[in-house]
């Protein structure tokens, strides 16, 4: 046959079959499924710890939230949790030595602009209209 140019003989096609010995066949076909169980094992064990990791960030998370709940409901109530007091005396503190060399660096303009004082009262003040 004549096929492109080239002569081809009828036949089988395709490579021809390795002389393999089967015991060391075999072997390697044992070897190979030993090391799949063990990265198989390897890969669940890493994705039970990534779980578990992932579960303890969500209840911290869950724990944060209801803190968060508590101290609106006491905002709501016209009580001011001793957290958020202490929270923002510390952040006036902070933000007063940052302002005074800010104030010294760069203008006046500049320093009240980053106070967050401002946004928490503009913030108390758009949830109460909005509750209204």
């Amino acid at each position: 046959m004549v096929v492109g140019g080239k002569v081809k003989k009828p036949g089988k096609r395709g490579r021809k079959p390795a002389k393999i010995d089967l015991k060391a066949k075999l072997e390697r076909s044992r070897q190979s499924a030993r090391e799949c169980r063990a990265r198989k094992k390897l890969r669940y064990q890493y994705l039970e710890e990534l779980v578990s990791s992932r579960e303890r960030a969500i209840c911290a998370l869950r724990e944060e939230l209801e803190m968060y709940k508590q101290w609106c409901m006491a905002m709501d109530q016209g009580k001011i949790p001793s957290e958020i007091k202490a929270l923002l005396t510390g952040e006036e503190q902070g933000k007063a030595q940052q302002n005074s060399t800010k104030l010294a660096k760069a203008g006046k303009t500049e320093a009240n602009s980053s106070n967050p004082l401002s946004v928490c009262s503009w913030f108390s003040l758009t949830n109460t209209e909005e509750r209204k």
